[in-house]
């Protein structure tokens, strides 16, 4: 059976924490933020977790993390 490839754009956007979590930028920072106010990009600045419902995706995508 051959290797199992981590999915090479889930390895960019995904860490898994120490306890086994896994941790994903939030959106909504990357342009148009001129006119967004310091408190909404403050909101989404930082890394989120990946939901609950997801982690099984995403675990799938990186086998060998």
């Amino acid at each position: 059976m051959p290797k199992l490839k981590s999915h090479s754009g889930a390895k960019k956007r995904f860490k898994i924490t120490g306890s086994g979590k896994i941790a994903r930028a939030k959106a909504f920072k990357g342009h148009l933020n001129a006119h967004k106010s310091p408190q909404r990009k403050r909101r989404h600045a930082g890394k989120g977790l990946v939901d609950k419902a997801d982690v099984k995706q995403v675990r799938k995508l990186l086998p060998n993390l």
